[in-house]
This record gives C-alpha cells, sequence and structure tokens, in this order.
C-alpha cells in the first residue's frame, strides 16, 4: 500500500466544467474537517465539493448534491483500485452550463483523481507504531536525534516533555530505555 507526503492538484476541463482535485496526505480525521474547509475559502463560488478519502481502515466519499454515486463513489473507487491509503480527494467542480448526464460525471470525477494520482510521487506505506513518548526536557536533544527519521505529530511542554510519534515496527527498540506507550498500530510513510 502506498500514500503520498505533501499536496498535489490537478485540473480538466470537461464540457466547460472546470474539474479541480487535489489530493491531501491526511494524519488523522481533524485533517480532513480543516482541509475541506480550506478548499471551501480557496474556491468559494464552485458548484460542489466532492470528496472520497481513505484513512487507515476507514473510508468515506461524499457527492455534495451531484446526484447519487456519481462522485464521491467513483473518486473513493480509483483511491481503492490504486490501493492508496491515508489520502483524502477533494474534486472543486465549477459547473460549465453543459449537462454531463451520470456516466459523465462518474467519468469526470474518476479521471480527476486519477490524472492527480498519476502526478504524485507515491511512497511506500509500513506497519508502525503511534506512541507517546515522555522524557525530561535535559534529554530533548537526545531525542530529537534519536526520532530524526521519524514523524513527530505532537509537542507538549509540561512537567515532563510529551511527544506524539509514529514509529516504525523495526525501529520501536531504540525507544526501549525511555518511558513510552503504543497507542495503537497505524501505517507509516516509508
Amino acid at each position: 500500500m502506498k500514500s503520498i507526503d505533501k499536496v498535489y492538484t490537478n485540473e480538466i476541463i470537461i464540457k466547460n466544467s472546470r474539474f479541480i482535485t487535489i489530493l491531501y496526505p491526511i494524519k488523522n480525521l481533524d485533517d480532513i474537517k480543516k482541509y475541506l474547509v480550506d478548499v471551501r475559502s480557496l474556491y468559494p463560488k464552485a458548484n460542489h465539493y466532492c470528496y472520497g478519502y481513505r484513512f487507515r481502515d476507514m473510508e468515506k466519499a461524499s457527492d455534495d448534491n451531484e446526484p447519487s454515486n456519481t462522485a464521491g463513489m467513483p473518486m473513493l473507487g480509483v483511491l481503492q483500485k490504486e490501493d492508496v491509503n491515508n489520502i483524502l480527494a477533494i474534486t472543486v467542480r465549477y459547473f460549465g452550463g453543459i449537462k454531463l448526464g451520470a456516466g459523465g460525471l462518474v467519468r469526470a470525477y474518476a479521471k480527476g483523481v486519477k490524472l492527480a494520482l498519476d502526478k504524485a510521487s507515491l511512497k511506500e506505506l509500513v506497519k508502525g507504531y503511534l506512541v507517546e513518548l515522555i522524557f525530561p526536557y535535559n534529554e530533548q536533544n537526545k531525542i530529537v536525534n534519536l526520532l530524526k527519521d521519524m514523524t513527530i505529530l505532537q509537542k507538549e511542554f509540561l512537567e515532563d516533555v510529551k511527544y506524539l510519534v509514529e514509529v516504525p515496527k523495526d525501529k520501536l527498540q531504540v525507544l526501549e530505555s525511555y518511558n513510552y506507550k503504543i497507542i495503537k498500530e497505524v501505517d507509516i510513510i516509508k
């Protein structure tokens, strides 16, 4: 399975309608809500904001008032077929005045996602853990160096320092001498 580590955009025009597809890497469900709000503000006069996402073991699609199953599900279908995960695909449509019909919409939304994925640099996903790591302030430089190839998702500075980190399974042993707790198993970009 693969994913992306940055945003990719593609635009196509079909019978005067603009279809702008944006692919976002997602780390949590809050990312999805944020990106949907961001896209609506970036393209405020669009007619539709359809999306599909695969995140860990969850999938969802939205037609955003296009006819049922003509937008979100075809978009999600491309993500499934391409075997990618932790990706949100949003397609913004500006209606061009010519109706495409159900088949035309399905093809347009699927094509937008496929072309955006074709542009993307896909990265291999590996099994890992979401880990909470707690350590004293004087260990921070050592910890940052230890985690240099890992993704630190969150930092809290209280009595001690607390990091939320994505740790590949084969790297978990580097944390053995520290106070850590495995939150859950996750897929991580290699």
